[in-house]
């Protein structure tokens, strides 16, 4: 049968255990945290637990001060959970203090309206943010056509040597910038059948979700809220029922404003979050920077230990049971 093991395949017999996989990937006896298909597995229950074709299992590793909790797209492993784009900050210096504050491994950049050596003499953006030390997300900001798109995307594939994973994003107006998702549709099909990896910006729509997944997209980023607006995660129970649904990562892109709102869309489960303007536009980029690369790391953290139960009525921190009265 086949599991997905930490965003990767693997063969197992019928029947194999929990345990039995710890096991196999060294961590028996190790402080470890289980989820099976987006739920917490109690570690009474390792042994117990039977595997199922299909199954979706995720096992963090408590190392020293942190945790070696990647998530995987495309087949590559990524530790950091922040993705940041390269806009709106003062000069290209602030730019790399930002990102480097931030921890981000994955940096995104508008194809049309940077510069990454295509316009020759004019400040390289690729001169701060090295592909060899960041994985580049060339995105289609801008687009408001799937036509546009695809040709942006092959622009982007020349001008990086053969890079396949880019972020689309297909715009219905200047106003909003909302997607359109009729033309997402179209556009994230034609790069599939060309051989891209296609992260996918979105609406907060399970079923447009699912169907961009059916496509055959590597990654689902569903909006907090419209771009740049810093409203933070308006319809949070759509974002958990995407999560939910979903067998690619989900992160959370655009409307993000606070550290705050950055650590809810972890609680909910997502894999990431991307951002740009709630860091470039602060008062003090590099010092948000620091704080969203936290926040994303606290959230995480949150959501692998699972939350108390929410209760209407209050209830007795200390034990009553067995007082002298």
């Amino acid at each position: 049968m086949n599991i997905l093991l930490n965003g990767e395949s693997r063969e197992y017999p019928e029947a194999t255990t929990v345990a039995r996989v710890i096991t196999d990937i060294g961590l028996s006896g190790k402080r470890i945290a289980v989820e099976l298909n987006k739920e917490i597995l109690p570690f009474d229950r390792y042994e117990q637990q039977t595997l199922q074709d299909n199954d979706r299992l995720e096992i963090v590793h408590a190392i020293g001060g942190g945790q070696d909790d990647t998530f995987t797209v495309a087949g590559t492993r990524f530790h950091s959970r922040l993705l940041v784009g390269t806009g709106k900050y003062k000069d290209l210096e602030e730019t790399r203090l930002a990102i480097e504050a931030s921890g981000a491994e994955i940096v995104t950049v508008a194809i049309r309206r940077t510069n990454i050596g295509q316009n020759p003499g004019e400040p390289n953006l690729l001169d701060v943010i090295s592909p060899d030390k960041y994985t580049i997300l060339p995105n289609t900001a801008g687009c408001f056509t799937a036509d546009d798109a695809v040709r942006t995307c092959r622009l982007a594939r020349e001008l990086l040597g053969g890079h396949k994973l880019v972020k689309l994003e297909v715009l219905a107006d200047q106003k909003t910038l909302f997607p359109d998702v009729a033309e997402t549709y179209v556009a994230a099909e034609l790069l599939v059948k060309d051989g891209f990896d296609v992260m996918v910006y979105t609406n907060d729509d399970p079923i447009a979700a699912k169907r961009l997944e059916d496509i055959g997209c590597v990654a689902v980023m569903p909006l907090a809220a419209p771009i740049g607006s810093g409203l933070g995660i308006r319809n949070p129970y759509n974002i958990l029922t995407i999560v939910e649904n979903a067998n690619v990562p989900i992160l959370v892109d655009a409307g993000v404003g606070t550290a705050s709102d950055a650590a809810i869309a972890m609680e909910l489960g997502c894999d990431g979050v991307l951002m740009n303007t709630a860091i470039a536009a602060a008062q003090h980029p590099v010092m948000m920077a620091e704080a969203m690369r936290k926040a994303i790391e606290a959230g995480r953290l949150a959501f692998l230990a699972g939350r108390m139960p929410r209760k209407r009525f209050a209830s007795a921190s200390s034990p009553i049971d067995g007082l002298f009265l």
